[in-house]
């Protein structure tokens, strides 16, 4: 009987610690939902915001919702349903309008995970598709946490082939020719695409960029800016260069010569940024003159500001520009050597002799009414980014024809006494 009993204390001991490492166990492996990004932590916008801003009654002032993105992304488990609501993405389109004429991006990025998910909420939009390129030499958390974002998007992906980016390289050119070949193969059914890099920023609403693009100049043309090449420039093209993998471009020993350009081809140099028509991608993708270009183009110096805009001068080639020169509203950028000139200065600071742009660069940035603004950093100018934001979210909602979800608000207003009691001020 006590033989019995001693067993049956046993068994019961068994089961009981059996049920507490199951438990153990289920809460390891039951994802836990994510906490929303919490507002009273963030940093206030900076006084410049405040022209941008809607007016606010004397004690309202304006609050952001997320200011742990980078955080948030890399501890939590997220869930995408999550996702969305918490890093406050529009889920829905926001007219017929842009519903039925999708666009095309292709995002190239390589560090600073906060900005890439700022850019991708303000240009996402569900009836639009986006290939998004990871530098190859990304940190592997950085590529991950990429991965991560880009796979709660059906309409988002990342490029099949991911190539080792060098500035001023071959590589570059390459990875944007890879995301179109990847979009060449996608269902939706996108009119035209607009390349971009980590460090861009939206200042047109979605709708403004489709009617620029549906508008009488530009309804059936690529926009490339650019002009014949200067004879400033003619040492990219004309020397042979090797690109030294992940580092930089050389000219190559003894300053060899190139030969001429295949098929007798004018070349042009202008901007690396483009808007182009799915006919000429087409183009791209399986034009011989366009194969051949860039095959020619591997041992030049920063080939993706010749080769869209020569291409872009072929008659033969769909919504060809020939005599487009500079037009076209691609970018906002404030040149070191255009001081003076089209710009009054920068109030950042300059980094390769282009603007990583201040507070008080926003209204040259806003007046301008470009497609896109570069350059943007998170560390050196948070602010900067902060307000052009927060400006460009509010006039898409007010462009809305659906009705606002509460959590595409990226700020919204409440009594500062309110937040300073939270914080403990």
């Amino acid at each position: 009987m006590r033989q019995l009993e001693g067993t049956k204390c046993s068994f019961l001991l068994c089961l009981g610690m059996s049920i507490i490492c199951s438990v153990i166990y289920l809460k390891t492996r039951i994802p836990t939902e994510p906490k929303p990004l919490e507002t009273p932590g963030c940093r206030p916008f900076a006084a410049e915001c405040k022209p941008f801003l809607p007016s606010l009654e004397t004690g309202v002032e304006w609050y952001r919702h997320d200011c742990q993105v980078e955080s948030y992304i890399l501890n939590s488990r997220m869930q995408c349903s999550n996702l969305t609501r918490d890093l406050h993405f529009i889920t829905r389109p926001l007219s017929q309008e842009e519903e039925d004429y999708p666009l095309a991006f292709i995002v190239t990025v390589h560090k600073e995970l906060e900005l890439f998910v700022r850019l991708l909420r303000a240009i996402y939009m569900p009836q639009n598709v986006y290939c998004i390129h990871v530098d190859a030499k990304a940190p592997w958390e950085y590529q991950a946490a990429v991965r991560k974002i880009v796979s709660c998007f059906e309409n988002t992906f990342l490029s099949s082939r991911s190539e080792t980016v060098t500035y001023a390289g071959f590589s570059r050119l390459q990875a944007d020719v890879n995301c179109m070949k990847d979009l060449a193969k996608s269902t939706k059914g996108w009119k035209k695409v607009v390349n971009l890099c980590g460090q861009d920023f939206p200042v047109k609403s979605n709708l403004e960029l489709v009617r620029y693009m549906k508008s009488k100049e530009w309804r059936d043309r690529n926009m490339t800016p650019g002009v014949k090449q200067p004879t400033s420039m003619r040492h990219r093209t004309e020397l042979q260069h090797r690109e030294i993998i992940g580092s930089h471009v050389a000219v190559r020993g003894l300053r060899q010569k190139k030969g001429p350009p295949p098929h007798n081809l004018q070349m042009y140099f202008g901007t690396a940024y483009y808007a182009l028509t799915r006919a000429f991608v087409d183009f791209v993708l399986k034009s011989q003159i366009a194969h051949d270009l860039l095959e020619w183009s591997k041992d030049t110096f920063s080939p993706d500001e010749h080769y869209w805009v020569t291409l872009n001068h072929i008659k033969e080639a769909p919504g060809s520009h020939i005599d487009g020169g500079w037009e076209g509203d691609i970018r906002a950028i404030k040149w070191r050597d255009q001081e003076g000139g089209s710009h009054n200065g920068c109030k950042g600071h300059y980094v390769r002799d282009i603007c990583i742009y201040g507070v008080e660069d926003l209204p040259w940035i806003i007046n301008r009414n470009n497609m896109f603004a570069n350059k943007f950093e998170s560390t050196s100018f948070p602010e900067a980014l902060d307000c052009l934001e927060q400006w460009h979210r509010n006039k898409v909602l007010n462009q809305s024809s659906v009705p606002i979800e509460e959590s595409w608000l990226l700020a919204t207003q409440r009594n500062s006494s309110y937040f300073n009691s939270s914080a403990g001020v």
